[in-house]
């Protein structure tokens, strides 16, 4: 018997890393996920991979027409959502001095707009006692240099969890927040950073892997966490605690 039995899963931006290996995990816990991506091929992989009790929507989180579309094929084809793992985000490096609109919209509209109509737009469908969990980061709580659009960004989430679940409490919906540290994933890649500046930071001394975060996830969407809300759970080595 599988931890998540009988549960719908909604998760964002899951084609690769943490959130494709969160899907993966929780459809052998049990769950029907659906997830979503912006590329269709990249998608089609991640359904794939997948295997079986998924469906894929494409979409981007921060357009809201992209959001209505993904839970009218939730309400079609399971009318209703038990798990929400809202995973979208986006990072880039610009000091202050060079940080231009651009950047700080572009990192606004997803990671705290997008997040915020993720979860909105999800609750009609919402399962009363229901798991809600957004994507943080150890950046909202520490002082990366270069990183400071995206480190409010993700001290606006952990704000958005503290707040959500006074106004969902009636319905028993929690509502927390999982930060990774630093995850080997496709999406570090993407920063152009050296790795190891980032490996000399975390304890053990080497990065994590996105199953340590899936783990992680499923804890928050299970009913293991029955008595956790409002929470910022760090999966980060230690990175953020010394």
């Amino acid at each position: 018997m599988g931890k998540l039995d009988g549960k719908v899963a909604v998760i964002t931006a899951a084609t690769s890393g943490m959130a494709l290996a969160t899907a993966k995990l929780f459809v052998e816990e049990g769950a029907y996920v659906f997830i979503t991506g912006r590329r269709q091929d990249k998608l089609d992989e991640a359904v794939k991979a997948i295997g079986r009790n998924v469906t894929g929507v494409q979409g981007d989180s921060a357009n809201l027409a992209d959001l209505d579309r993904l839970y009218e094929v939730v309400k079609k084809e399971k009318g209703k959502i038990d798990v929400l793992f809202a995973s979208a985000g986006f990072g880039e490096f610009a000091p202050i001095g060079q940080v231009t609109e651009e950047h700080f919209d572009k990192t606004f509209d997803l990671n705290v707009r997008g997040t915020l109509f993720t979860v909105q737009k999800a609750l009609p469908l919402f399962s009363d006692g229901g798991s809600i969990f957004m994507n943080g980061s150890i950046a909202g709580s520490k002082g990366f240099p270069a990183f400071g659009v995206y480190a409010a960004t993700k001290a606006a989430v952990r704000s958005f969890a503290r707040t959500w679940l006074v106004d969902l409490k009636d319905r028993g919906i929690r509502v927390n927040v999982l930060s990774p540290g630093t995850i080997d994933t496709p999406a570090l890649d993407g920063l152009g950073a050296d790795k190891s500046q980032f490996e000399v930071l975390i304890p053990r001394g080497k990065m994590g892997r996105p199953e340590e975060i899936a783990t992680a996830a499923l804890f928050l969407a299970s009913s293991d966490s029955s008595f956790v809300n409002g929470i910022e759970l760090f999966v980060d080595g230690g990175t953020a605690q010394i």
